[in-house]
C-alpha cells in the first residue's frame, strides 16, 4: 500500500499529518506532503485510511 497527495487539491488543513504523522508531513506553507516514498507499513494502514477519510478536499489517494 502507498499513499499519494494531489498537491492541486490540497488546501493545507493539516489533518493528514495530524492523524498520521509517520506517513505525512507539511511543507513550509503548511500543505501536506507524503513522508518518504509513500509506502505504508502494515501497522500504519489504519492511520492512512483515517487520513484519507478526513481530508476535506479528498486530496489523498491510496494506491
Amino acid at each position: 500500500m502507498k499513499v499519494k497527495i494531489d498537491s492541486e487539491r490540497c488546501h493545507g488543513h493539516g489533518r493528514c499529518y495530524d492523524l498520521a504523522p509517520g506517513l505525512f508531513t507539511d511543507d513550509d506553507e503548511g500543505y501536506g506532503q507524503v513522508a518518504g516514498d509513500g509506502s505504508v507499513p502494515p501497522e500504519s494502514e489504519r492511520a492512512a485510511r483515517l487520513a484519507v477519510a478526513n481530508c476535506p478536499e479528498r486530496a489523498i489517494e491510496i494506491l
